[in-house]
């Protein structure tokens, strides 16, 4: 089956946006989709059927850089994690040659949150991702992906206490990219992804800057049934907040490896997955280890 694209991330950035909400003179990640998580075969949905996603994954962090990308000295911590359910249906039906999907992501995070002398945890249901539709093709050398999603604001939201999993606003995100396979075999791939969010404005009447999200994954199959690669992602807030005046852009990046394991007879494909943040600016930077689990039904 091939690699299909993952919302893993989401409930790391939940997690992670309410918790320097609290640091407005050092970084609000306000977006809802985080990088670095979607894999080395990320812009590939899978052929028609029904699947079930299950990810399980921890974001740990102790330190948030300035606008210079310099670490601010401040006692701060966060872990979070998270785990969430993703039903995906990929249909027969086909729009431009590419097959019509439809996908739920429902998570569940548990953040534990400190700076300063602020110390507090919170577990409970995060804001849900509802992707209608995707379109996806695939050709003999190539994928391709399109899509649509929007968050809702379902999670527990308080701007003053990090812990909570929701962020309090509705956002669109547009999904487009590829994956190339340079030999016949398919054994190498190149994936690059682009996700770009479109921020509502809040009950408080702040609406947080756009972010553009672009990640690449590399991929080399070493048997029938298993994969080794590098995945890496660019994340870019790219308009101005608004409601509480204008701030300075924030940015991260991120890269690190994965492994991935087919298991036929059960129908299941499972891929593990480390990410070093780097080069963080107005944000935190920290690391993420996720384990996913893909079941076909």
């Amino acid at each position: 089956m091939h690699r299909s694209n993952t919302y893993s991330t989401l409930l790391i950035s939940s997690a992670l946006a309410a918790c320097v909400c609290t640091l407005p003179t050092v970084a609000e990640a306000q977006n809802h989709y985080a990088g670095g998580l979607e894999g080395i075969k990320a812009a590939s949905l899978p052929p028609p059927g029904f699947y079930l996603r299950d990810y399980n994954l921890v974001y740990f962090a102790d330190r948030v850089n300035d606008l210079d990308g310099h670490r601010v000295p401040l006692d701060f911590s966060v872990t979070a994690y998270a785990q969430a359910i993703r039903p995906i249906w990929i249909t027969e039906t086909q729009v431009l040659g590419g097959n019509v999907g439809f996908d739920i992501v429902v998570p569940f995070i548990y953040t534990d949150f400190k700076a300063g002398g602020y110390k507090a945890s919170e577990f409970g249901l995060g804001d849900i991702c509802v992707e209608v539709p995707t379109i996806s093709w695939h050709g003999q050398c190539y994928d391709f992906s399109l899509a649509y999603a929007i968050w809702a604001p379902t999670g527990e939201f308080d701007r003053t206490h990090p812990e909570k999993p929701g962020k309090g606003f509705w956002s669109h995100m547009l999904t487009a990219g590829g994956t190339w396979y340079p030999t016949e075999d398919k054994a190498w791939s190149l994936s690059v992804l682009n996700r770009y969010e479109i921020h509502m404005r809040d009950e408080a009447g702040y609406t947080p800057g756009n972010t553009l999200t672009t990640e690449f994954g590399i991929g080399r199959a070493v048997c029938k049934t298993a994969e080794l690669g590098v995945i890496g992602y660019y994340q870019q807030q790219t308009t101005d907040d608004s409601g509480r005046g204008s701030k300075p852009h924030n940015r991260v990046f991120g890269i690190g490896p994965e492994i991935s394991v087919a298991i036929p007879k059960w129908a299941m494909f499972i891929s593990a997955r480390y990410a070093r943040e780097f080069g963080a600016e107005d944000t935190s930077e920290g690391n993420t280890v996720s384990v996913t689990l893909t079941k076909k039904l």
